[in-house]
């Protein structure tokens, strides 16, 4: 890999070592705030991760379509479906697994298919990846910046068009759940929310596959000019300015992750591109051997196998969850059950400080460790798991 390519893997990997620690607390009640999602409209430092790891996903496209399109068409589109299809049936697997749940009378009984949830994290990762592969496989580059401008003034105007009068961004007025119902069926959606609204529906995806496209036109400089005081510029100047639109646009529609509004993409697609600024100057112009060694070489093993880390920091909860003892009664008689990951969090996290947020970090930089020794032992014997 080329040594001008480093700071896309940092930016990767940073990515999904900050996915890991957001989505693997020791307790989901106690939460620093910039650790949890907004609850509706806003902004946290947690809902730029996912939206970071789509514009990564642009970033890589850029990287392997042109290798792709020098391989012919026959080569070409059968590896874009197979990875869209593959990285779906990832989160679907994620979703159904273990496969068994504990009943109330303690049984371990399948889990209903009827209830399965179709989307999910992995399954607008392939989505969005998929179409944007389409686009920038037919378009000109120029056409790939358009139909990123029609995708997201499109979803804007389908707000409007489509949802509750006055009230189009709210969870109910909000269209896209009608949308997800009549598609994939109410008792196949998420209901996080009290009530069956999907954060990653089918409609929503819509202004994600734009971020994808604005990653590949990101990438695609970055990949095909030196690194520099230009490209530095470059990536600032128009970070700034995707950002500054951003929150003009905001004033009318309002950043919102959980139906991904076209306002939320350019604010956080404007913050990963300063991000990456400075990743190209520290990593690239300065190049300082210790810098390299220690945060940025921490990074990068994560970007080495961003999607194996992924799924497996979702997969061994769910399966450890299934191991369980009971380690008490609670005051109405009923037994108390605990398994081996919620055991380690109460035994060696939970009392720190006196803080139970402070414990519920803690846990959560100590997963963050653990996958990391697993990226670097994976990286040093050059093992790549290439979904």
């Amino acid at each position: 890999m080329s040594s001008r390519l480093r700071s896309l893997d940092i930016f990767r990997g940073a990515t999904v070592a900050l996915m890991i620690l957001v989505n693997n607390p020791g307790s989901w009640d106690h939460l620093y705030g910039p650790l949890d999602h907004a609850a509706w409209h806003g902004c946290t430092p947690t809902d730029l991760v996912f939206p970071f790891f789509l514009f990564a996903v642009g970033n890589a496209l850029a990287l392997t379509m042109p290798r792709l399109r020098a391989a012919g068409a026959a080569v070409m589109w059968p590896k874009l479906v197979r990875r869209t299809l593959l990285i779906f049936a990832l989160g679907l697997f994620l979703n159904a697994c273990p496969f068994v749940r504990w009943d109330a009378a303690g049984e371990l009984v399948p889990k209903s298919w009827e209830t399965l949830r179709i989307m999910g994290v992995l399954q607008r990762i392939a989505l969005a990846f998929g179409a944007a592969a389409v686009i920038v496989a037919l378009a000109p580059r120029r056409g790939v910046l358009v139909a990123a401008a029609v995708l997201l003034l499109g979803y804007w105007a389908a707000c409007l068009a489509f949802g509750a009068p006055g009230d189009p961004y709210s969870l109910d007025g909000w269209f896209g759940t009608a949308v997800d119902r009549a598609l994939l069926g109410e008792t196949h959606l998420y209901r996080g929310e009290g009530r069956p609204f999907d954060p990653e529906g089918l409609a929503s995806t819509a202004p994600a596959i734009a971020q994808v496209l604005l990653g590949w036109w990101v990438g695609e400089r970055v990949a095909r000019e030196r690194p520099g005081a230009e490209l530095v510029a470059w990536l600032a100047l128009w970070g700034t300015a995707l950002h500054a639109a951003a929150w003009l646009w905001q004033l009318e529609l309002p950043l919102n992750k959980k139906i991904w509004t076209p306002s939320y993409v350019l604010h956080t697609t404007g913050l990963a591109m300063l991000a990456l600024a400075v990743l190209v100057q520290v990593v690239e112009i300065r190049q300082r051997p210790a810098e390299q060694r220690v945060w940025a070489r921490a990074f990068e093993v994560f970007g080495r196998n961003p999607l194996f880390v992924f799924v497996l920091s979702g997969f061994v909860p769910r399966v450890l969850a299934l191991l369980r003892w009971q380690a008490g009664t609670q005051a109405d008689g009923t037994p108390l059950w605990t398994s081996p990951l919620r055991w380690l969090y109460q035994a060696g996290f939970a009392g720190w400080g006196g803080d139970p947020r402070l414990g519920s970090l803690g846990y959560a930089l100590a997963t963050v460790a653990a996958y990391w020794l697993l990226a670097w032992w994976l990286d040093r014997r050059g093992v790549y798991v290439r979904v």
